[in-house]
C-alpha cells in the first residue's frame, strides 16, 4: 500500500499503536534495505511454518495446544505476508491504460 500523494512505501512493521508505518525514499537507504531484509525474513518464516503445518497435520495425532500454537503462528505469518504483498504490489508500476482496481 502506498500513499498516493507521496508514493510512500508501506513498511513490514507497525507503530506501537498498531497504525501502519510508511517510508518516503528512493528505495536505496538504510530503512528501505532494513524493510527488504525483514520482508525476506518474514517470507522465510512463512515457508518454515508451512512445513511445520504440513508435518503437524500429516501426523494425524496432534494436541490441541499444538494446533492452537500453529494457528496463532500461521495467522501472524499470513498477516505479515498480506502486508508484504500489499506493499510490493503498490510499488509495481501500473501498465499504461490499465484500470485501477479499488478495494473496499
Amino acid at each position: 500500500m502506498t500513499d498516493a500523494a507521496n508514493g510512500a512505501r508501506l513498511l513490514p512493521w507497525v507503530r506501537p499503536d498498531g497504525n501502519p508505518c510508511f517510508l518516503v525514499s528512493d528505495g536505496t537507504g538504510y530503512v528501505a534495505r532494513l524493510a527488504d531484509d525483514i520482508e525476506g525474513a518474514l517470507l522465510d518464516l512463512a515457508a518454515e511454518l508451512i512445513e511445520e503445518a504440513q508435518r503437524v497435520l500429516g501426523a494425524r495425532t496432534w494436541t490441541s495446544g499444538e494446533l492452537h500454537l500453529l494457528t496463532v503462528e500461521l495467522t501472524e505469518a499470513l498477516t505479515a505476508m498480506h502486508r508484504i504483498a500489499e506493499s510490493r504490489g503498490a510499488r509495481l508500476p501500473v501498465p499504461h491504460g490499465a484500470a485501477e482496481v479499488r478495494r473496499s
